[in-house]
């Protein structure tokens, strides 16, 4: 099994950015796939999570500004970010959900088993 991140870089405040998360080892839409953050000094966040059927799930604070999406038949999950902040500066890692066609996957660490290297993601005013 395994997670490949790619996309970070450098984004304006106020720019988007597109994240993907390449699957493979497994059959990708079994998991769900989830997306975490940690920026310098601070613990890891959780932004979003797809499970299995599709259905998707959005950290409080960042709905509105992330959007997952996937294509099968890539086996590629994206992480959509629009008006990006500051704060917004972390490496971001995608990771997988430890349970098969369920239950959903809560924005929490412990429900997810492999990890990917992550990806930098640098918000520039």
């Amino acid at each position: 099994v395994q997670l490949v991140e790619s996309g970070g870089g450098s984004v304006e405040v106020g720019g988007s950015l597109k994240l993907s998360c390449e699957t493979s080892g497994y059959h990708h839409t079994v998991y769900c796939v989830g997306w975490f953050r940690q920026a310098p000094g601070k613990e890891r966040e959780a932004v979003a999570s797809i499970n299995s059927d599709g259905t998707t799930t959005y950290a409080d604070s960042l709905k509105g500004r992330f959007e997952l999406s996937r294509d099968t038949a890539k086996n590629t999950v994206y992480l959509q970010m629009i008006k990006a902040k500051p704060e917004d500066t972390a490496v971001y890692y995608c990771a997988r959900g430890r349970w098969p066609y369920g239950p959903v996957c809560r924005l929490e660490g412990a429900d997810f088993d492999y990890w990917g290297q992550g990806t930098q993601v640098t918000v520039t005013s």
